[in-house]
């Protein structure tokens, strides 16, 4: 089967004529599994998925990993989490603000994601987009000098965003509990990945929980994390995606940087939202 496939930009793309409610054959999602590895970012449009078939979906891509916010999970389906800025009877319908800073999801953990999906449900008048910023075509872009010196070194990460750790904060990491606090640690990845899929090299997690570089005082690492996320959210590196009622989107979290754009509370807005490890 050919694939019907509409570049985004530079990277990205959009999938149509496919029916995600449906199981998809073997020989069909190797289709889009290639797909998606080569552009990094799918958009399939206009689906109508209950918890169960979005969860299968995703499964297709490794193994789903519940987030460390536990409260916000989906009740028929932990793997799900809801992002939502709806709140009725005072009661928050879901995770709010979520990841509205560039940073690569569940780059604060041991095991590094492999990619995300997310399932939308209720889109704003207004706002509520989803920037994305291409680190393999960061790194490729890097003279020889500047890549010589980054190759090897290994970084410190941590749950939260280092340019922002005031919890009253729209653009803070989302807060967690006691009990979710006590369950993060410090680990370590990587500055320069190459992809287990592509074999190309990219930038990893330059920005969000990079808090240091192993051998380097505090300030020098800091500084150098500063000047490649500057670096690597150009907008020559970014694709906006705005969402309709219905759309699928998942990215590749080896390759992307992703941040949300902050929306405005009148304007509700849900998503579904699930990660994935390697299976």
């Amino acid at each position: 089967m050919t694939l019907d496939l509409r570049p985004l930009g530079s990277f990205g793309a959009e999938l149509r004529g496919v029916d995600l409610s449906l199981p998809l054959p073997d020989t069909l999602f190797g289709e889009i599994e290639r797909a998606f590895y080569d552009a990094h970012l799918l958009v399939v449009r206009g689906q109508r998925l209950d918890a169960r078939a979005f969860h299968r979906w995703a499964s297709r891509f490794g193994r789903p990993e519940p987030h460390v916010i536990d409260q916000f999970h989906h009740p028929e389906c932990a793997d799900i989490l809801k992002l939502s800025n709806v709140v009725k009877d005072g009661v928050p319908q879901g995770l709010a603000d979520a990841g509205t800073y560039f940073h690569t999801d569940y780059s604060y953990l041991a095991e590094p994601a492999r990619a995300t999906t997310l399932y939308s449900i209720e889109v704003p008048a207004v706002g509520g987009d989803t920037l994305f910023a291409d680190q393999t075509a960061a790194w490729e872009d890097l003279p020889a000098a500047a890549k010589s010196r980054l190759e090897g070194l290994t970084v410190l990460h941590h749950y939260g965003n280092r340019d922002d750790l005031d919890e009253a904060s729209r653009t803070v990491a989302s807060v967690l509990n006691e009990a979710q606090k006590a369950r993060m640690q410090w680990v370590r990845h990587p500055l320069v990945v190459t992809h287990w899929y592509t074999g190309r090299k990219a930038l990893y997690a330059v920005s969000g929980s990079s808090f240091g570089i192993e051998g380097m005082g505090e300030a020098e690492g800091r500084e150098l994390l500063d000047e490649l996320k500057a670096h690597s959210t150009q907008p020559r590196y970014q694709h906006r995606l705005s969402y309709g009622v219905g759309d699928v989107v998942i990215w590749d979290n080896a390759a992307l940087l992703h941040a949300a754009t902050l929306t405005d509370p009148q304007y509700a807005r849900t998503l579904w939202r699930i990660t994935v490890k390697p299976a």
